[in-house]
């Protein structure tokens, strides 16, 4: 295993197409529930433990090799808004263009010829993992920490925050990522034996209706 393509994977410029995603920060800006480095720590612990979860345990059960078209349907269950089982498809799909340029596999292809249109985003990422030569708990840490990540960076562009102040948030938040990970890899590996019902299906209810307002939009600047 090289850890160093870890570093890769998780890189803010892999072209995996998360730069045009908000992770639901757009929509809570304009809704005045982050305004500034204490919300935006607050919203982003909140993601981490219910979306973050659900996305690292499905991205550690992938990279154990549990079937991806249950995991792809498991995600869907326990995705309810329209807007965001699409976004998190087409940025499936971008990274799986990615992964498959970067480390060619015959899972990955066989993944894209099931999902032409993309399968969710945290399933192609533990798949990309294995193919990388990963492992679990790096697959979860990838995804977990995107699951933070991305609204830090995006909140910077949204209301200018300082990037010192938002990277603050990130190391704050790294003890929870931590635990979310043990969680989301303990939910993984019970998934091999139990099937996918042993997935978490913590839900985010005000990131799901956000995200069926921000579609609605006329004008936005990030994708979700």
């Amino acid at each position: 295993m090289s850890r160093a393509a870890l570093l890769v994977l998780a890189d803010g410029r892999f072209p995996a197409g998360g730069h045009a995603h908000s992770g639901g920060a757009e929509a809570a800006v304009k809704a005045g529930r982050i305004t500034g480095a204490a919300s935006l720590e607050d919203f982003c612990r909140g993601r981490l433990h219910t979306t973050g979860l659900v996305a690292a345990s499905l991205a550690a059960a992938a990279a154990l090799g549990v079937d991806a078209v249950a995991l792809d349907a498991a995600a869907d269950a326990r995705t309810p808004s329209p807007a965001l089982r699409l976004a998190a498809r087409k940025l499936g799909r971008q990274l799986m263009r990615a992964a498959r340029a970067t480390w060619p596999s015959g899972e990955l292809d066989d993944l894209a010829r099931r999902f032409p249109k993309g399968a969710h985003q945290p399933v192609v990422l533990g798949v990309s993992a294995r193919a990388a030569g990963l492992g679990v708990v790096e697959a979860a840490y990838c995804a977990a920490y995107e699951s933070v990540s991305g609204p830090a960076s995006a909140t910077v562009r949204l209301l200018s925050l300082d990037p010192f102040d938002a990277t603050a948030v990130l190391a704050r938040l790294a003890p929870a990522v931590d635990l979310v990970v043990d969680r989301a890899v303990e939910a993984g590996r019970r998934v091999v034996g139990g099937g996918v019902d042993e997935l978490p299906a913590a839900s985010a209810p005000l990131l799901e209706i956000g995200a069926e307002v921000h579609a609605a939009w006329a004008v936005r600047l990030f994708a979700s």
